[in-house]
Order: C-alpha cells, then structure tokens, then sequence
C-alpha cells in the first residue's frame, strides 16, 4: 500500500536524504522516499503494519529533523 504525506518545515536536500534511507530501513518498509523540493514523503509498506511503521517513522524523522512534522 503506498501513501503520500505533507512535510513542514523539511530544511535541507541532505535531511531529506538521511530521513529516507532511515524510513528504507524501517521493517515492513517496501520503498520510501522524501522529496526536499515538493516538502512530500512517500511510503509504501504493508497494508496491516502501517500504523505500527508510521509511529516509527515520526520518530526517525524526529531524530534528523526535529522541527519538521508530518501531516498524518
């Protein structure tokens, strides 16, 4: 299943960068990837384990870019 989110406050190309090999490695995750120009991330993994991966997510992201959030 692959769902598209809204990035705020996403400040740098290499953030974007580091955020989406973090999200690559996350178990369940198919593919992923953030787009620093379109401030969008993109993700799809298993149907049954999104919410459990999208927690995960939220706090990898965190830990690059912690004033970006994601529109859930």
């Amino acid at each position: 299943m692959k769902k598209k989110f809204k990035l705020v406050d996403l400040d740098c190309a290499n953030c974007a960068a580091k955020m989406e090999d973090a999200i690559k490695k996350i178990d369940g995750v198919e593919d992923a990837s953030v787009s620093f120009m379109t401030q969008k991330m993109t993700i799809n993994a298993e149907e049954g384990e999104f919410d459990r991966i999208m927690q995960e997510v939220v706090k990898v992201c965190s830990k690059v870019e912690p004033d970006c959030q994601i529109l859930l």
